[in-house]
């Protein structure tokens, strides 16, 4: 979680990209996020250079300077002007930038997505990815494996999904093979996937039932939550027969656990007393 300090410093670079990139196009948008992340790369590779671009004991305007230097001539007018505020902000340790870099360009990420009209795509693909993972023990493990070289994993991913899945949903999905704000793989997604649908103001439900919901009870789940949590509602549903019968929900830290299989369990503990 972010500090103030931190918030403060995002907040300011987010507002640059939102005013720098307003006419720009989704792909224009996209190479800023291409631009952004592999900075973020870097900062993630070279702690030195994450200390002198927060040392509180130099001004902003040396630490602009210094990254101004080694972005001159790589990158778009519009990701220097944008890493500029960031790096001219101050920070509660220097891993606070590479975190915040890595996710401002996810956040531009997505706003190119938005832009081509592509985000609950993105954000159905990213969740179904996530599910074909959790579906295949193998696979999770490899593409989970923080020791496997990164190159090998993103070429396994780069060719099961080619042709099969957007492009902002690809380059997500190599976001989360990193370790997206230091989580695992499968965190990542998931946190991709809430991000992904709060860009459209929408909150994520993940559903958990024995069977397919029909179409109208999927709407009247998705109603009843939108009524509880005052916003529009993203229902993502895994079905799992073990579960027998009735509905799990988890919004945030919310669960909503009617199943049957929880309340055998329950009951067992109580007969176990």
């Amino acid at each position: 979680m972010m500090s103030s300090v931190t918030r403060e410093s995002y907040a300011e670079a987010t507002d640059k990209l939102a005013t720098t990139t307003t006419k720009a196009t989704a792909a224009q948008l996209a190479t800023v996020a291409d631009e952004i992340l592999s900075v973020a790369r870097l900062l993630r590779a070279e702690p030195r250079l994450r200390r002198a671009l927060t040392d509180p004991s130099r001004s902003a305007g040396d630490r602009a300077d210094l990254l101004g230097s080694l972005l001159a001539g790589k990158v778009d007018a519009v990701t220097a002007d944008v890493l500029t505020a960031l790096v001219r902000g101050r920070w509660s340790a220097p891993n606070e930038l590479w975190d915040a870099t890595e996710r401002l360009g996810v956040d531009a990420l997505l706003s190119s997505a938005q832009r081509a009209d592509e985000l609950a795509e993105v954000e159905d693909e990213l969740f179904r990815f996530g599910q074909v993972v959790a579906a295949n023990p193998a696979l999770a493990v490899t593409l989970g494996d923080p020791g496997a070289p990164l190159e090998r994993r993103v070429k396994l991913v780069q060719d099961l999904l080619k042709g099969k899945v957007r492009v902002a949903t690809g380059k997500l999905v190599e976001v989360a093979l990193e370790g997206f704000g230091g989580r695992s793989f499968e965190a990542s997604l998931s946190r991709l996937v809430e991000l992904t649908a709060a860009k459209r103001d929408h909150e994520v439900a993940y559903v958990t039932v024995a069977k397919v919901l029909s179409d109208a009870e999927e709407q009247r789940l998705a109603s009843t939550l939108s009524d509880k949590y005052g916003r529009q509602v993203s229902l993502k549903v895994e079905v799992d027969p073990s579960v027998i019968g009735g509905v799990s929900v988890r919004v945030g830290s919310d669960l909503y656990d009617g199943t049957i299989l929880r309340r055998l369990n329950a009951a067992r503990q109580a007969f176990a007393k």
